[in-house]
């Protein structure tokens, strides 16, 4: 048997779990630079809020409502989600972190003990919420894909206490009529219009094809859906993932960059994210588009974008970042009010397979880099950063409603008065 843990809002709910003066009230989160309602809390849902909605089109309305406003705070989803998983992994002999918010727990010794799975996603829901106060949904079946059609169920269907357990043929066909085609896990919008067309609607529409002759009309994918769909597993978390082709940082302003010097910090800054990427997937770069621009909405729109090609391919943060720095002389035009940049990896090898030049010298430094990767990893990224990225970086996010970091920051560690 498989199940998914999934957290109910987790952005909002996270939110709440260090103020209890706001448990009771509608919240929602918001996008980079508090641009557009990321996440909306069941309270928040009942008031018909858009999720992904711009926040200055309903900020108005927002505020008559008096709905709680909070910028993303990521230091503290993260934290939180550290804890939720270390809990939920208790529960079974196998995991999976799918997501933030997201964990596969499959059981494969548990199952003779466990005499009814209903109760048992329950006690994996008081566990979730005793010890890090935040509200999850549990889907239970024989295969992955039926377990995310659970967790669907628990969550968002009446009838089910977070909890819903697919362990019949009554149970999976009555929760499979009721979820869109588009609800199925791997199932994305597009592929569900076409499926539409030829009068598939539901799950159990899709369950009910021939998963052979789906595979000749789609994809082997859409072959595995419609087996598991059926209960019967082909998905595991097991199997190599195959590496991103390409790896992109970028991100809009707090406030408009008009000096050459914040520009360049936020470049190297992408940089620098976009070369530890490239060793967490243990590739090379090869060739990287630097570019920056103002805002489209303003008059003057201007944009620019450099090419980076390296002779030797690599995953050296210095050497990319020192690339990266020779093209902002380039991208730079004085005048401009910089709204964007970024950087992307565009082509990228295999570490494992690169035919290195005989006789260049070699510009990697593997140890370093390790080093530097392990020091961030264990103290937080940045805790070690390049001199170019600058000190005070003007540049970064907008996050007027940001809540304090109660788990990562000394200074806001919850105080209780008593």
């Amino acid at each position: 048997m498989y199940a998914l843990v999934d957290a109910v809002s987790f952005y909002a709910s996270a939110e709440k779990v260090f103020d209890p003066s706001i448990r009771n009230k509608p919240v929602v989160v918001l996008t980079n630079n508090d641009g557009c309602i990321c996440a909306v809390c069941p309270i928040a849902r009942k008031l018909n809020i858009p999720k992904f909605g711009p926040y200055f089109k309903i900020k108005q309305y927002l505020a008559r409502h008096q709905v709680v406003i909070r910028s993303s705070n990521y230091e503290l989803y993260a934290d939180l989600s550290d804890r939720m998983m270390n809990v939920v992994a208790r529960f079974c002999d196998n995991q999976h972190i799918y997501s933030i918010d997201e964990s596969f727990l499959q059981f494969k010794h548990y199952s003779k003990l466990i005499d009814d799975w209903h109760q048992y996603g329950q006690k994996i829901r008081k566990a979730v919420w005793r010890e890090t106060k935040l509200p999850v949904g549990v889907g239970i079946a024989n295969t992955p894909t039926l377990a995310k059609a659970a967790n669907h169920a628990a969550k968002k269907l009446q009838g089910f206490n977070g909890v819903a357990v697919i362990d019949s043929e009554q149970s999976r066909k009555y929760i499979l009529a009721q979820m869109k085609v588009s609800d199925v896990w791997g199932i994305g919008a597009k592929l569900a219009s076409k499926l539409n067309i030829i009068g598939i609607h539901t799950a159990l529409d899709l369950a009910s094809q021939n998963a052979k002759s789906m595979r000749k009309q789609f994809s082997v994918v859409v072959e595995r859906t419609v087996n598991e769909l059926n209960g019967i597993a082909c998905l595991t978390w097991d199997e190599v993932r195959e590496p991103k082709q390409e790896i992109f940082s970028t991100r809009s302003f707090g406030q408009r960059i008009t000096n050459q010097s914040t520009l360049a910090a936020a470049l190297v800054s992408h940089a620098s994210i976009v070369a530890r990427k490239v060793r967490q997937q243990h590739s090379l770069l090869k060739r990287l588009v630097v570019f920056a621009s103002s805002s489209p909405h303003q008059d003057g729109y201007y944009k620019k974008s450099i090419i980076v090609e390296f002779p030797q391919a690599t995953q050296n943060t210095l050497t990319i970042a020192s690339a990266v720095d020779h093209t902002v002389a380039q991208i730079y035009l004085p005048g401009v009010l910089f709204y964007r940049c970024g950087v992307g990896a565009i082509e990228l090898a295999s570490s494992q397979f690169q035919q290195p030049d005989l006789f260049a010298k070699s510009t990697e430094n593997k140890a370093l880099m390790s080093c530097y990767d392990i020091i961030n990893k264990r103290y937080g990224q940045g805790t070690l950063q390049l001199a170019s990225e600058g000190k005070q970086q003007r540049w970064q996010m907008k996050r007027q409603h940001l809540s304090p970091s109660y788990t990562t920051k000394w200074c806001d560690i919850p105080k209780i008065q008593c």
